[in-house]
């Protein structure tokens, strides 16, 4: 029985599948190793695709003598999760934080239509929470 997508970080590899896969929407380990930037072996490539069923994140189907893999989820969900994952082992769950952290390591390459976008999303979720 396969685990239900667990709240877990991915490795290095293990993002570039994920990546690799949401971009395909599907694929076969050939396909994956061709969408990666100086790929490992087929075989690890492959393995690393079973530890990902193996958590839930992927699921596969029988295409005559290969397999071909699709996310549980979509792409929205999991960055909401990894955003998730991320604010609670790096930030304590706190947003103001993280995002004053992410200013602090690219404002410099922000321009003034990009500080304009962002405080009108601020405003968006300010309204939204009245």
């Amino acid at each position: 029985m396969k685990k239900k997508p667990a709240n877990q970080p991915l490795g290095h590899r293990e993002r570039q599948i994920m990546d690799a896969i949401f971009r395909l929407r599907e694929a076969s380990v050939q396909e994956v190793l061709a969408e990666i930037p100086d790929p490992p072996s087929y075989s690890a490539i492959r393995k690393m695709i079973n530890v990902l069923e193996e958590k839930g994140l992927l699921v596969h189907r029988r295409d005559g003598t290969k397999y071909i893999y699709r996310p549980t989820t979509s792409k929205q969900t999991a960055s909401r999760s990894a955003v998730k994952h991320l604010l609670t082992t790096f930030f304590s769950g706190t947003a103001t934080d993280a995002v004053n952290t992410i200013l602090d390591v690219s404002s410099a390459n922000m321009s003034d239509e990009d500080f304009d976008q962002l405080r009108e999303m601020i405003d968006n979720a300010r309204n939204k929470g009245k």
